[in-house]
């Protein structure tokens, strides 16, 4: 099994990269935030390999939650790598943890190739992961800034779904900017 791949960008689209390792030339599919993060020159991948019947596919991340979020949504009954791929190119790690402890269905039926009846699905299966995603994380600052943004705004009387929506647009490292930045979203909203 492949779960890191350290070598020379080739290649790159939105949706996958090449990647030469020693001679060797990669396809690895990725998400939108993997791509923008991507370096033009050497990159290390965290990976996950699918091997199916008629194809062996490498699936790569530059953040290991990230990669945490993915492999666990393919395990949900219905949830294949090309709609994971979609929630983790809409959502940052950090963004659907909160999406999922606000259990907001709205926020993942944004995602493409989601309706209503898998994105109620997503909650039910992923329920308590959230938690995991923010207490492994890599960057739990951020991760625990987004909690705080959310609560502050809930006991400011916003609702659960519009602030998912307006932190989720947010930019911002610290729970103060995450409020001013989603207070702004809220007024509009």
């Amino acid at each position: 099994m492949i779960v890191g791949l350290n070598g020379k960008v080739i290649y790159k689209e939105p949706s996958f990269v090449h990647v030469n390792v020693n001679g060797v030339v990669y396809e690895v599919f990725i998400s939108l935030h993997t791509f923008s993060a991507l370096p033009s020159d050497e990159v290390s991948l965290v990976t996950s390999q699918i091997i199916r019947e008629d194809a062996n596919l490498l699936y790569g991340f530059m953040d290991i939650q990230e990669k945490k979020l993915f492999t666990r949504l393919i395990k949900i009954n219905g949830v294949g790598p090309k709609v994971a791929m979609a929630i983790c190119s809409t959502y940052t790690p950090a963004q659907f943890a909160t999406i999922l402890s606000n259990k907001d269905v709205k926020a993942v039926q944004k995602v493409p190739g989601i309706g209503p009846k898998s994105a109620g699905r997503i909650l039910v299966e992923l329920n308590g992961f959230d938690a995991e995603m923010l207490s492994s994380g890599a960057q739990p600052s951020a991760s625990a800034a987004y909690n705080e943004a959310s609560e502050a705004l809930e006991a400011l009387g916003f609702k659960k779904d519009k602030i998912s929506k307006a932190l989720s647009a947010c930019e911002g490292e610290d729970t103060a900017s995450l409020v001013k930045g989603a207070l702004k979203l809220l007024q509009t909203i």
